[in-house]
């Protein structure tokens, strides 16, 4: 998967598999129904050989859809780059500072995660996009940003075609059956004969296109400005995430810390640049990273290793009471449990009565954890977690003595 600079290559090619999945399947047809709804329409009511707009319109339609799927394939196949098999840091006391991955056998470096989809630590993770099956991270943030920038704009396009087409055609071409629609049309001064046919059908297909293309330009559009906001303070959305953990850990314990984020360089120009650059690269190779004045290079991984810590602590043993298969949305679980079900990519396990699960975080009728063993921990390369409906397992003994004794302890700090 590509380096820095990267782009849809030859040897990129082996990774078309990932078009074979739900994500990319309904983005690619929503953008081939918009584009090619709209260049069909588009002539129906502005022919690109009679002025200079009409020209003018049809390229914007053509650049549209070629910056959009430029972007989109850049993000997915290009990737988030990661971490080298069996790295370390230089200087081996470093390593106190970083966290271990098992699964790859290397320590993770500053700002990358692990990615349980991809199965591999990834260079400064944001997130996992089900919409172009692959991680968003260091060396496609840029392109999937600018995916997420280019299609809100060539849907509000798209939209208007289809608007100023049924419009148009309403008028000029067939009143399927109803009272003749009188709209004042003067100001299109074009042949009212249509150059491609128009019935019911291509009505209702341009109306279909046009509800994808609003869609679209509401869902994108939202998720653009978010990501935009972390750019503009060089942080991912699980950076985001960690620094809202270390404000609650910090208030729970009151240890009268003050958590900074090491990576913010204090300037939103300069926070852009560190993702954006003319040369298309982004800075840095992902692993080393500039931090703020007064900042220590490791101190979100240290604050990643006392969260991790604070969450063994919390952490509570449970043993299944009831057997569950992993299905997504159980049925013989209870109404409230089937409704309930996290609304998340992340993996269910099945459970078996008497199996042990370790939960380090739950909803009202759901919990997440960690399956271990009889000796309380997983075989390495052997860890399954995922979420469980809470009313199949029931807390041990055990947990609960430890529980009051971590109460006790938290208010004599």
């Amino acid at each position: 998967m590509g380096g820095p600079g990267s782009f849809v290559k030859f040897e990129n090619l082996h990774e078309l598999k990932r078009l074979f999945h739900w994500g990319p399947i309904i983005a690619l047809s929503v953008i081939t129904i918009c584009s090619i709804m709209a260049v069909i329409d588009s002539v129906l009511w502005y022919w690109p050989l009679d002025t200079a707009g009409g020209s003018l319109n049809f390229i914007m339609l053509i650049n549209w859809t070629v910056m959009i799927l430029y972007n989109y394939f850049n993000a997915m196949f290009v990737g988030p780059g990661y971490v080298p098999p069996g790295w370390k840091p230089v200087n081996s006391e470093d390593a106190t500072y970083l966290q271990y991955c098992k699964i790859c056998q290397s320590y993770k470096a500053p700002r990358s995660h692990h990615c349980r989809k991809c199965n591999r630590c990834v260079l400064k993770m944001d997130h996992h996009c089900p919409w172009i099956n692959n991680c968003c991270g260091h060396h496609n943030h840029a392109s999937f940003t600018l995916f997420l920038f280019l299609a809100p704009l060539g849907c509000m396009h798209a939209a208007f075609i289809f608007i100023m087409t049924m419009y148009t055609q309403l008028y000029n071409r067939v009143s399927f059956g109803w009272s003749s629609v009188k709209i004042d049309m003067s100001f299109a001064k074009r042949d009212p004969r249509p150059i491609i046919p128009f019935g019911l059908s291509a009505f209702a297909t341009s109306l279909f296109a046009l509800g994808l293309a609003l869609g679209t330009t509401i869902a994108v559009g939202m998720l653009f400005i978010i990501q935009l906001k972390v750019i503009l303070r060089n942080k991912t959305s699980i950076e985001s995430w960690i620094e809202e953990k270390a404000k609650d850990r910090i208030q729970y314990y009151q240890t009268g810390e003050t958590f900074i984020f090491p990576y913010d360089l204090g300037g939103k120009w300069n926070n852009f640049k560190q993702v954006f650059t003319w040369s298309g690269n982004p800075e840095g190779d992902g692993i080393a990273w500039p931090v703020r004045e007064g900042c220590h290079r490791y101190s979100l991984t240290m604050e990643q290793l006392k969260q991790k810590a604070d969450k063994r602590v919390r952490s509570v043993r449970y043993r299944a009471t009831e057997d569950y298969s992993g299905a997504c949305c159980p049925v013989t679980k209870g109404i409230k449990t089937f409704f309930t079900t996290p609304c998340t990519e992340e993996p269910r396990i099945d459970l078996q009565k008497g199996e042990l699960i370790l939960a380090t975080r739950g909803l009202k009728h759901w919990m997440y954890g960690d399956r271990i063993f009889e000796d309380g921990t997983p075989k390495v390369g052997d860890r399954i977690r995922g979420w469980f409906p809470r009313r199949c397992v029931g807390k041990c003994s055990q947990d609960c003595e430890s529980e009051q004794t971590h109460k006790e302890v938290k208010k004599t700090r």
